[in-house]
């Protein structure tokens, strides 16, 4: 790794693993809402309870030696009806949890966003329209007021792509809308909340780092046939540079652009405007962030007619073939590596942040209790080696969080795929923490001898 100022982190989001649906003054989201509508198979009204169990959590990665941890603030939690009042309850937890992390040693990193939009601000349109901006600035303030002192590390959105997209697009997930125009305006807005945020956040925490984390799909042509090449390109447009560009300061790019007007999703002619998209938004939108935060856990193969595929050919279960995860998706850390690089030479961030990482296999408790996740491991280790190489590319890598934490509620997963460095009995909430906690503590130790020993320089 670069040197002794690497972060080592793990990361979480509060739907999947806070539970405590209805305490203290807590609103509902559009994911309690799906869940109420039967379009998941468990919900995360329990999830793994953290919200009452936080302290043994925080005693775990104390345990780990980890330097940071990534959690997401719940906005149902802390501002009533979406842009009201602030909810003391709600904020007082968030505000417990950062003091004893900071009395443990480890440097909270606060997401404002990661999908749980309040179900109040879903029922007056949610993010396709303009006005979600507005009520985003306004949570941003409350949160920023009440833990800017002591959280200095903030990430705006989790995965713009997968808000927007699933939620608008394919409507797998919540709010479960399906309409092309619909999921552009939703990301729009999303990245114009993003820039305005940053300004927030810097305002209300004064000397903080701001960034966001893109999820990302890198991809290779199935074939040297220009339709395979070409299928490729609109995929890397669709997937990745339709939020990337935007948020270094080119806009939305102009092949992708024309490309969504041919398929209806944008309204005009070759030229016309995008008409969402108003004076000033763009220049918002390219706010400078301290870091850019990357979510990384495969790469896809991409040809004719699948240019829009999110599919990897390969069912997610348990009996999946050697080299993929029981997500389904190859394992794949040298397309990692080169992607890294990729970013850095077509962006340049000041720095870049894994913010998630990680896989999902479903081993559990041998009889005696312990649980050697070695396919894991491997994972884990071939990804770590991965940004040590771009590091030593010349990429300005600050640090690498897993994700996740917890096995937690995985989405419409439910809780079937298990990504956690400690394993959770979901029907009494035991935690017990997997060889791979224990492999992650002794990298992250054998990592900090080897940043001293190099020295300064």
């Amino acid at each position: 790794m670069p040197d002794s100022n690497f972060t080592w982190g793990v990361g979480t989001s509060a739907y999947q693993i806070e539970g405590a649906r209805h305490a203290d003054g807590k609103d509902p989201s559009i994911w309690d809402h799906f869940a109420d509508t039967g379009r998941m198979p468990e919900s995360g009204d329990v999830a793994c309870n953290h919200y009452h169990r936080w302290r043994e959590d925080v005693a775990l990665m104390a345990d780990m030696g980890i330097d940071a941890y990534r959690f997401s603030i719940a906005w149902t939690r802390v501002v009533h009806d979406g842009d009201g009042t602030p909810n003391t309850a709600g904020l007082d937890f968030y505000s417990r949890l950062v003091d004893a992390l900071l009395a443990t040693g480890i440097t909270p990193w606060a997401t404002l966003y990661h999908w749980d939009l309040p179900l109040v601000i879903q029922e007056r349109g949610g993010w396709p329209e303009r006005s979600t901006v507005g009520a985003f600035e306004h949570y941003a303030e409350v949160v920023g007021r009440s833990l800017g002192d002591r959280v200095h590390h903030w990430i705006t959105h989790n995965e713009p792509w997968v808000a927007a997209f699933l939620g608008h697009f394919t409507g797998d997930f919540a709010p479960g809308l399906s309409d092309g125009g619909t999921a552009l305006r939703a990301a729009h807005h999303i990245l114009l909340s993003h820039g305005r945020a940053v300004d927030v956040l810097r305002s209300t925490s004064p000397g903080c780092e701001v960034g966001i984390a893109l999820d990302c799909r890198p991809s290779t042509p199935a074939s040297d046939d220009p339709a395979d090449v070409a299928a490729r390109h609109h995929f890397d447009g669709f997937r990745n540079r339709w939020f990337f560009d935007p948020v270094f300061g080119t806009g939305y790019p102009d092949d992708m652009v024309e490309a969504h007007r041919a398929r209806g999703r944008i309204p005009g002619a070759t030229g016309d405007p995008i008409p969402w998209d108003l004076d000033g938004d763009l220049h918002a939108i390219a706010a400078p962030i301290d870091f850019l935060g990357l979510n990384y856990y495969t790469s896809l193969v991409r040809g004719a007619g699948r240019e829009e595929s999110e599919e990897s050919g390969v069912a997610p279960g348990p009996d999946v073939p050697e080299g993929y995860t029981e997500m389904g998706w190859p394992i794949t850390p040298d397309a990692f590596a080169e992607y890294l690089v990729h970013v850095h030479e077509t962006y340049r961030p000041a720095a870049m942040v894994i913010t998630e990482n990680g896989a999902s296999y479903s081993d559990g408790p041998d009889p005696d209790g312990t649980i050697d996740d070695q396919r894991r491991i491997a994972y884990l280790d071939a990804h770590v080696d991965a940004v040590a190489r771009a590091a030593a590319a010349g990429v300005p890598m600050t640090g690498y969080f897993v994700w996740s934490l917890l096995d937690n509620l995985e989405w419409t997963s439910g809780y079937a795929q298990r990504f956690g460095l400690v394993w959770v009995d979901h029907a009494t909430g035991e935690r017990i923490p997997k060889a791979s906690a224990r492999w992650y503590r002794d990298r992250i130790a054998a990592a900090r001898v080897s940043a001293s020993s190099r020295g300064p320089g």
